[in-house]
């Protein structure tokens, strides 16, 4: 078992959501960054959809009151053990009563706390994604105790690790297809849309993030159709949305571009003030 001693700013618990629900309104959810994710269940041989704890902008201790073995990935939030700094992406064994801490930001935004066999709660909808209105919880909250899957801890130590390119949290470039409402757009606005270098504005979340620079719309609103995580909507103002994991899972603006997993993994892990541009596949 984990007991939260001090949640951070937001962390949940996340596995791979609930596809497949859209017909009664429910949103997808699950990790915002499967490829950091899919990493330390891998790593701790685990199944690569396990649930893990999804911990944004750092922050947060968590005490292990039981031996486990652990694997934290994703953003780089200067993870420690007991005041001991331990290394990313990389399986580490903790002790009873050990405490995990972060600090310092290194790169990205969003942290994964990985552990053997995954983390073990109630599946509503088929997932043990928290989500507001589905799930009990939909946050964190300092002295929640989350239980661990059993398993029969090896004797033998691990030396399992990985060493990640950092440039996958810096890149600018996010991938993408053409949107429903693509050639809708004029031939300028196609341009700016591709060549242009966006900011995030400070409303980002799991929902979705906005950009600051405008493009020209001058489209008619779309009848309501469908939306997934990673579609990129544009606003009659001319504000450019980016759906992410807890979107809804329709919507009345065009549909101009769709992020591929990769696109949306790399946006997952940016923020306020930080530069993109959409790139096609």
């Amino acid at each position: 078992m984990i007991t939260v001693l001090n949640p951070g700013i937001y962390s949940t618990v996340q596995d791979f959501g609930r596809p497949g629900f859209a017909n009664i309104g429910v949103p997808v959810s699950g990790v915002m960054d499967s490829y950091a994710t899919k990493i330390g269940n891998q790593l701790l041989n685990n199944d690569l959809v396990d649930a893990v704890i999804e911990i944004t902008f750092g922050g947060g201790k968590f005490k292990f009151n039981e031996k486990l073995k652990i694997c934290v990935t994703g953003a780089n939030f200067s993870p420690e053990v007991d005041g001991s700094s331990i290394e990313m992406h990389s399986v580490v064994e903790v002790e009873k009563g050990a405490v995990l801490s972060f600090g310092k930001k290194i790169f990205g935004v969003r942290t994964y706390l990985c552990v053997r066999g995954g983390i073990s709660a109630n599946k509503m909808l088929e997932s043990k994604s928290f989500y507001k209105g589905i799930t009990n919880s939909s946050i964190l909250k300092k002295g929640d105790i989350l239980s661990t899957n059993a398993f029969q801890l090896e004797n033998k130590k691990t030396l399992s690790k990985i060493k990640i390119d950092d440039n996958y949290f810096k890149a600018k470039l996010i991938e993408c297809t053409l949107g429903p409402e693509f050639d809708l757009l004029s031939k300028i606005q196609q341009e700016q849309l591709t060549r242009n270098i966006f900011t995030i504005s400070n409303d980002n979340n799991r929902v979705g993030y906005r950009l600051e620079e405008l493009l020209e719309n001058q489209l008619e609103p779309i009848l309501t159709s469908g939306v997934l995580p990673g579609t990129v909507q544009l606003t009659p103002s001319g504000k450019v949305i980016v759906l992410m994991r807890d979107c809804q899972v329709t919507g009345g603006y065009p549909r101009i571009l769709q992020l591929s997993e990769e696109g949306i993994n790399v946006l997952s892990q940016k923020t306020t003030n930080d530069k993109i541009k959409f790139v096609l596949k």
